[in-house]
């Protein structure tokens, strides 16, 4: 028996609702959707937007403008659709996710991570690795849905939140957001599918959407693990791969009319790795996708390039961000060794551009006398990659330096395979 909310609508008729609605747009940041307002230009008249905007939904005349496409290339080619919704429309977007996940996250499969209070990517592979390991669920179906979030039913996303939710007002006002449409280069565009990757609520809607689908496989005694439309089903055989492979597709595109890519969908054994996202799990140790490594090293690249004007130190701050974010969500991986070689790596990038920097071997020879060394030095060829790891560079720049005197983050000091609770 599930619990059915009739009467939500007045919770958002709330000043002090849509004041933390906006507290949460403004931290998730975000650029501008078709009319132009930044985050900035909102929060300038943040009381006169928010008034506005309340006695809009008070006389229900409140209307989402169409949402800002753009196209973000995929890793492995292609693009990936994303909507963007104007401030003042992420801000109502976002008071109703206020009202409505806590309806629906509870009831939520145990093994669904995407875009949920409190779960993460982390729990997911750790989901993941807990079936493949620990239950012996080695033979796994890699599942992807081809444009999931543009393609879910609207009828169906409705019928689906109409079991919980039986004010009109508040779906009408969800009615509104799959129908805005979207305003491309080419002009307006009318939305009779989908929901656009990149609003606020639409996590919740393909969270809300795909939840069958995780009960329908959970009650047919499936282990799956999702984190929004990527999908693994674990299993103990092949030919039990095999057979929830066939029943998964055949509720996927019968029931919810959602497409499965036949190319990207296959069925992998852990011996080989399994690729969940951006890591490689395999039957005894997890790794980093080559892909991600080629991907952060093309990013360093961009931000260590030897011509660069600006000095060793501003170099370190602007890459330090990347570096952090990179090792604390790979950590997970098994990577000390991938750590430290990428570290070896970026030190090396690092000292190529002080020598360049120094321009002359007599700089590099007058900061040696400074650290105590005597003798002749050899005259080396300064703007050389290879003159980068020679003992003169390492010398004038030891990685001590680099760390503690500059502050560089250190990958190869992260500890890695970390434990996550599920």
């Amino acid at each position: 028996m599930v619990d059915v909310w009739y009467s939500l609508y007045d919770r958002m008729l709330s000043r002090d609702a849509l004041h933390k609605a906006f507290g949460k747009v403004r931290s998730a940041k975000g650029a501008a959707g078709i009319d132009g307002q930044s985050i900035k230009d909102f929060a300038a008249s943040a009381e006169a937007n928010i008034d506005c905007l309340l006695k809009e939904l008070w006389e229900k005349s409140y209307q989402p403008l169409a949402v800002r496409r753009v196209e973000i290339p995929k890793p492995t080619g292609g693009v990936r659709l994303l909507g963007i919704p104007a401030v003042r429309d992420r801000v109502v977007q976002q008071a109703l996710l206020d009202i409505l996940q806590p309806i629906f996250d509870r009831d939520f499969h145990p093994s669904s991570y995407g875009y949920r209070p409190g779960r993460s990517c982390h729990q997911a592979i750790s989901k993941a690795t807990m079936f493949i390991r620990d239950y012996d669920r080695k033979w796994v179906v890699d599942m992807d849905l081809s444009k999931c979030f543009d393609t879910l039913d609207h009828d169906l996303i409705l019928s689906a939140f109409r079991r919980r939710i039986r004010d009109g007002s508040i779906l009408g006002l969800l009615e509104k957001f799959l129908k805005s449409g979207v305003m491309t280069d080419s002009g307006f565009t009318a939305s009779e599918i989908g929901s656009p990757q990149g609003g606020v609520i639409s996590p919740l809607i393909a969270n809300v959407y795909l939840d069958s689908f995780d009960q329908f496989m959970k009650n047919r005694g499936h282990r799956i693990v999702r984190y929004a439309d990527d999908i693994l089903i674990l299993c103990q055989s092949k030919k039990a791969a095999e057979n929830a492979l066939e029943q998964a597709r055949h509720y996927l595109e019968g029931e919810l009319l959602l497409t499965v890519n036949r190319e990207k969908t296959h069925i992998c054994h852990s011996s080989r790795g399994v690729n969940f996202l951006g890591v490689s799990v395999c039957s005894q140790y997890t790794q980093i996708q080559r892909g991600k490594i080629k991907s952060f090293k093309a990013k360093v690249k961009a931000m260590t390039r030897r011509n660069s004007p600006v000095n060793l130190e501003k170099v370190i701050a602007d890459l330090n961000p990347l570096l952090r974010g990179f090792a604390n969500y790979f950590r997970i991986a098994n990577c000390t060794g991938e750590f430290s070689r990428l570290m070896r790596w970026i030190r090396r990038r690092l000292r190529a551009i002080q020598l360049k920097l120094w321009k002359k071997p007599n700089r590099l020879h007058r900061r040696l006398r400074q650290l105590g060394y005597r003798g002749k030095f050899d005259a080396i060829k300064m703007n050389s990659w290879a003159n980068a790891a020679s003992p003169l560079s390492h010398y004038a720049l030891p990685n001590g330096y680099l760390h503690r005197g500059l502050g560089l983050f250190d990958l190869g000091a992260v500890s890695t395979g970390i434990s996550v609770s599920i």
